[in-house]
């Protein structure tokens, strides 16, 4: 049959990628054969699973299986897989366009002279390209399982690529890689046995190389790989660079993990995971949710799917890994893998299996638990909210920064913060606010510090929605230092304190005279006993949403349960006592605006009028 050749342009951001790969990923030139060689593992798994439903896409090619060639006269080197291969669709989709989300970061980043992350070629379903980084020209041969006709893919790397219709291919897909000038090497069989072994050895597929004679290759192939799955291989007969290895494999990322966690458990269920925590996180992670991402499941070595999100609570969504199970049907798929009894006590081992390695690596391993932290710290404090069964292991997990903290990175654990408590302190304090200085600054801190009260700083946008389903931790309540009104007599009394309480006494006719002039702007008006030097503060019930919070929510065009402020000051600073004192009602009114107006400033909210706070402030000064 003859047929046309079809021309096409890649999509734009192929076309940068390719520019990329060709022009600036030189630091590992080694990746693409373990990218080829991952493809042709999954499409050898694709079929697998397809076929469960249907046996008779095997045909009369049963067997499974990677073959690598190289051909010194034409200098060109070929992977070929007997898996799923590919419809002209297919072709165009997986290999003309880029459907991930994040490839605009990832782009940006490689742009920006990123030499070393060339390694990051994975990370973004971009894996196949990597085979411009050794050759001038690939040519990709493939036929689905159960069709007829098959198809021929070309491509320069330059910004086009062909396709025609080619009769008598057998199942699967042929990568043929013309290799540059600069990247022979690739042809010797021993430097391909060495990357087969270093990067693709726990590949459940035999991945085979012609024998060698004398040197040179034969018609006899040969099975480089164990060909088994390394995650059914007894721990004792694993080291960790086979670990790393098979992370680097199921997750695409050339970093190494921070830790892993591998166990076989018999009884009610019978199942083998391999669980893995990454070092680094992926450019877009933390903001989309949305993405499919979770294990990969295999039923009795059979592969199901690549992200099975049900086998971990959303929280736990960075990890990354296998769970092989011997009790879930065969026919399970996307669709029918649904919310059963056993499902989630499978979901509740592993994620119990996550936790404890977690806690391990806290324990144990500081340092890279902090790294871990700085990576993946919200989506524990999300766990706080989602997972109830498993608030207190989650809540040991989490770290702050506090009024001990020289910086926003010195963070301490719950834990810690106990061990530190004053001995009459029965609550854990904390504060929530916009950022780190405006909690480590603000005024209600004041008496707190005078006493040497430590107290935990949540400056991140989720805490506030997390500490709302953290009411308590090993015993000891979680209390605001914001909301409602403390009692702190029972943490020490300050030098001051009869001074203050004849203060407190005199300043009755300074309240009502704020409560008149300040109106409904404020719920109250009284003497704070959280203050120290700064004149005034604004806090709410202890039932009432933070008020940062309310920001952030109407900031995001969400309703917000709007509550007014009580308004709390000190009655020894000089602006509270120069009010109470002035008989003028213009000045008085300044005054009070200007304490109320101080406190919303300090609390993190923008002023209703700043032309008018400024004025103020430029009278009083000027007075």
């Amino acid at each position: 049959m003859t047929t046309a050749v079809e021309s096409f342009k890649f999509e734009a951001e192929v076309q940068q990628v390719l520019h990329l790969v060709i022009h600036s990923l030189y630091s590992n030139r080694d990746i693409f054969l373990r990218e080829l060689v991952s493809n042709a593992s999954d499409a050898c798994d694709k079929l697998r699973f397809e076929a469960l439903q249907n046996a008779d896409l095997y045909g009369s090619q049963s067997e499974l299986r990677i073959d690598i060639d190289a051909d010194e006269d034409a200098k060109t080197l070929t992977i070929r897989d007997s898996g799923i291969g590919m419809s002209r669709e297919e072709l165009i989709d997986n290999l003309g366009t880029i459907a991930r989300s994040g490839t605009k970061k990832f782009l940006d980043q490689l742009s920006q002279g990123q030499k070393a992350d060339a390694n990051l070629i994975g990370q973004f379903g971009v894996g196949f390209y990597s085979a411009f980084i050794v050759a001038d020209r690939v040519t990709v041969e493939t036929c689905r399982a159960g069709a007829q006709e098959g198809w021929r893919w070309v491509s320069d790397g330059t910004g086009e690529y062909t396709l025609e219709a080619v009769d008598d291919l057998p199942r699967g897909t042929r990568i043929t890689l013309h290799l540059k000038d600069d990247a022979h090497e690739y042809l010797q069989t021993w430097k391909l046995r060495s990357l087969i072994t270093t990067w693709s050895d726990h590949i459940a597929f035999p991945i085979s190389v012609p024998k060698l004679e004398d040197g040179k290759p034969t018609d006899e192939r040969e099975t480089v790989n164990q060909a088994s799955a390394l995650w059914t291989r007894p721990k004792s007969e694993l080291n960790d660079e086979d670990y790393q290895t098979f992370y680097k494999h199921v997750s695409h990322d050339f970093n190494e993990p921070m830790a892993w966690t591998h166990n076989r458990v018999e009884g009610n269920q019978n199942f083998t995971s391999l669980l893995y925590v990454p070092r680094k996180a992926p450019f877009d992670f933390m903001f989309n949710r949305d993405e499919r991402k979770g294990l990969r499941l295999y039923v009795k070595r059979v592969f199901i799917m690549d992200a099975a999100e049900q086998m971990l609570p959303a929280y736990l969504r960075f990890v990354r890994g296998v769970v092989d199970s011997d009790d879930l049907p065969l026919n399970v798929s996307r669709e029918l893998l649904q919310n059963t009894r056993q499902l989630d006590k499978l979901k509740s081992a592993l994620t119990r299996r996550v936790l404890d390695l977690l806690d391990r690596v806290a324990g144990e391993e500081t340092d890279k638990y902090v790294g871990f932290w700085e990576e993946f710290g919200p989506l524990l404090k999300e766990g706080v909210a989602e997972d109830h069964a498993n608030r207190e292991r989650i809540a040991k997990l989490l770290r702050f920064a506090s009024t001990r903290s020289e910086k926003a990175t010195d963070l301490t654990s719950l834990d810690d913060y106990i061990a530190r408590m004053k001995p009459e302190q029965k609550e854990i304090f904390y504060l929530t606010a916009d950022g780190w200085n405006a909690a480590r600054n603000s005024p209600q801190l004041e008496a707190l510090k005078a006493r040497e009260v430590e107290v935990l700083l949540l400056h991140e946008r989720i805490d506030e929605w997390m500490i709302g389903y953290l009411q308590e931790y090993a015993g000891k309540s979680l209390k605001s230092v914001a909301k409602g009104e403390l009692d702190l007599d029972a943490l020490g009394e300050p030098a001051d304190k009869a001074e203050r309480e004849e203060l407190k006494k005199a300043s009755g006719d300074t309240v009502k005279k704020l409560k008149d002039l300040l109106g409904e702007r404020v719920k109250d008006v009284r003497v704070s006993d959280r203050l120290t030097s700064s004149p005034s503060c604004l806090v709410i019930e202890d039932q009432d949403m933070a008020l940062h919070m309310q920001r952030l929510l109407k900031a995001a065009g969400h309703e917000a349960p709007s509550s007014q402020p009580v308004l709390e000051i000190n009655p020894a600073h000089g602006l509270v006592q120069r009010l109470g004192e002035n008989g003028d009602d213009a000045t008085s009114q300044d005054l009070a605006l200007l304490l109320f107006e101080q406190a919303q400033l300090a609390e993190g909210a923008a002023l209703d009028d700043p032309a008018g706070f400024i004025a103020r402030v430029n009278r009083a000064i000027l007075r």
